[in-house]
Parts: structure tokens; sequence; C-alpha cells
């Protein structure tokens, strides 16, 4: 990451590699998925999660920032009124503590909404891959450029939410797709997105209040713009004002290629 120029972007390297340590050193406790409180969203916080999130905040404070943190375990933390950094700590924590190798954290640095993100860093927990993007600057993996694929309906990929929480609609468009996967770890998958793996994400539940966070697709918001993709809601409405908090839940649509989103609302799936 050297060289970058960045130096909020630096920082939050440096965040990510904390939190690796941590999950890479608490790999063989046995007490790592202990349900140890409740999130500020109401989720059960596991063990890891926690020792995650302490990394985070021991490290802004090492590094002698006055970022505010809005973090999936913690809620909002005001410590100084800056900009606003989005974490989800652990994305992907079921995959974590059963190995399997779909967990990152996930980092966002800007101001209210999703569209005020400046700064978006995803860091893979398992691979140690590091995707980022600052606004305008384009989106980068491990230094290399990213962007989007075309879009080709013979040879598509998408990424959707499945089991019994799903809607009928994710499941229709999952059955309509050439090719699916689900990985459960929604800033990998956009992600995916990003740098042409994979043509799209959807995700949708039908209980509104198991829909994604701001803290779960933040980082990975800004880097999929970048790449030249996009995100929507399930009805295909921007998510540019959605909220930098964890109150809210929406449902998300991430595409590589407008002609993705197109042909997905001209089959009434938006």
């Amino acid at each position: 990451m050297s060289g970058t120029g960045r130096p909020e972007l630096e920082v939050l390297y440096r965040i990510s590699l904390a939190v690796h340590r941590v999950v890479r050193d608490a790999a063989n406790s046995p007490h790592r998925g202990d349900v140890v409180a409740m999130g500020a969203d109401g989720s059960p916080t596991e063990e890891l999660d926690r020792l995650a999130e302490a990394a985070i905040l021991h490290s802004l404070d090492a590094e002698g920032v006055d970022w505010d943190l809005v973090s999936e375990e913690a809620g909002h933390v005001a410590r100084g009124g800056g900009p606003t950094l989005v974490v989800d700590p652990i994305d992907g924590t079921l995959n974590a503590l059963r190995n399997l190798p779909f967990s990152t954290v996930s980092l966002a640095l800007g101001r209210d909404r999703l569209d005020g993100i400046e700064v978006g860093l995803v860091h893979d927990l398992f691979r140690g891959t590091t995707w980022w993007a600052i606004r305008g600057e384009g989106a980068f993996v491990d230094g290399r450029p990213i962007r989007t694929r075309p879009w080709n309906p013979k040879g598509e990929v998408f990424f959707a939410n499945l089991g019994h929480r799903a809607t009928e609609r994710a499941v229709r468009l999952a059955g309509k797709s050439r090719r699916v996967r689900s990985l459960g770890c929604a800033s990998f998958e956009m992600l995916m997105v990003a740098q042409g793996s994979a043509d799209a994400y959807f995700f949708e539940n039908a209980e509104p209040h198991r829909n994604l966070r701001s803290t779960d697709i933040a980082g990975a918001y800004r880097i999929l713009c970048e790449a030249g993709g996009g995100v929507t809601d399930s009805r295909g409405e921007s998510l540019a004002s959605f909220p930098l908090d964890v109150a809210g839940r929406t449902s998300v649509f991430a595409w590589g290629d407008p002609k993705c989103l197109a042909g997905a609302r001209e089959a009434g799936y938006l």
C-alpha cells in the first residue's frame, strides 16, 4: 500500500492488517464462536467479532485520527467529529467460524450516506487480498486496476442470497440465471462483481429486518462504483442516500454493466 499518496488509505490498510492478525491468532480458540453480547443492531456478537472490533478501536487510537465510528457491534462511537469510519469487523462471521474461506473486514470512510463514502477498503481475512478505491481515482486489488465486465446473458454469473429467508424474487432470479453462487459474505460477493468475476449480486430477505446494513456494503459500494458498476435496492432504486448507521436495512442489487441492470428491469426482477 505504500506510495498511494493518501494517508487515510494507509490507515485503513493498517487497520485491516490488525484485524487479520486477530482472526489468525484466534483460529484455534475454542471460544471464538461464543456469544458474548448483543450488537447495536440487535444481532448476537461472537467473541471473534468482539476481538476484531477491539482491534479496530485500538488501531484508531494508535493512529491518532479523530474519525467517528459506525460498527455493527458498537453502533455509533463519537471520537472527535471527523469523517465517519463505517466498519464490519468481520463480514461473513459464520464462514470464518467454520473455516469457509469467504470472510472480510470491510472499511469505508466518509460522511452521512453511502454516496458520501470517499475511501473504501475490503481485506480478505483468509487470502490476504486487499481491494480499495478512492472516489474519482479508480478501483484496485493488490495494486492492480480492476473493472467490471460487459454483460453477456449466455455466460452470466450471478451471486444471490438463498435459503428459507430469501424472497421469492431472489429464488426466481437465481432460477433464471445462467450460473449462480451464494457465499454468505456481501462485501466479497460485491467485489466479485467489481473485479469482473461475476455480473451481479442480489440480496433480498422476506423479513426486511434481516436485510443488509450500511456496515455490510459501504466499503464494497465505493469500490464497485469506481470499477464501473452500481448498486440499487431490489426495486431498482438508487442507494446513494442510504444512511451510514446500523438502524437502516436494505435489499441490494449490485451490477457491473448497466445493460445487466436494464436486463433485470426488462425481465421484471426489479
